[in-house]
C-alpha cells in the first residue's frame, strides 16, 4: 500500500520506527515530513503538502505524526475528502476505520511509544470501514457517504 506521511522535528524517533515498520511491512512510504537530516520542516508545513498528496491519490491513507497529534489532526481535517483521527490506543485506531472510514491516522509522539505505535499503525490499515461490526455494516456504510457529502 502506498502511504504518505509526514513527522515534525518533535516526532522524529517515532518517525524513524514507523517508516523502518511500513517498509519492513511492504508498504510504499511518501515522504513530506521532518527527517533526521531536515528537521525544520514544521507540522503545519508537512501535514498540508501530505494531505494535497491524499487528495490527489498519490497514497491510499496517510500516517501524520507530532508531538500529541493534536495539531496534524485539526489541519488535516481542513482538507476536504481527508478524514483524520488522532489515536491514544490500538483499539481506536482500529475504530476509526471501522466506524467512521478514517483515512489519515494522526499519533503523537509524547503519547505514543515505538511497539504500540506500530500496532495502531498496522490495526489502522488493515481495518476496513464495518470490520468486527457486522450488524452495523449497513448503517456505517449509510454514515459514510452521508458524511462525504457534507461541505461546509
Amino acid at each position: 500500500m502506498k502511504i504518505v506521511f509526514a513527522a515534525d522535528p518533535f516526532a522524529l524517533s517515532l518517525r524513524k520506527a514507523i517508516v523502518d515498520h511500513l517498509k519492513q511491512n511492504g508498504h510504499e512510504v511518501i515522504d513530506f515530513g521532518a527527517s533526521e537530516d531536515n528537521t525544520e520542516i514544521q507540522y503545519y508545513e508537512s501535514c498540508v503538502k501530505a494531505c494535497e498528496a491524499l487528495q490527489r491519490g498519490e497514497g491510499e491513507r496517510a500516517i501524520l505524526l507530532c508531538g500529541t497529534g493534536m495539531g496534524m489532526n485539526v489541519i488535516a481535517n481542513r482538507f476536504k475528502g481527508v478524514r483524520a483521527a488522532v489515536v491514544e490506543s490500538v483499539f481506536a485506531a482500529r475504530m476509526c476505520r471501522a466506524i467512521n472510514d478514517a483515512n489519515a491516522l494522526c499519533l503523537g509522539a509524547m503519547i505514543w511509544g515505538d511497539w504500540m505505535a506500530c500496532e495502531a499503525v498496522d490495526v489502522f490499515l488493515k481495518t476496513k470501514l464495518g470490520d468486527g461490526l457486522e450488524d452495523l455494516k449497513e448503517f456505517l456504510q449509510q454514515a459514510a457517504k452521508t458524511v462525504e457529502k457534507i461541505d461546509p
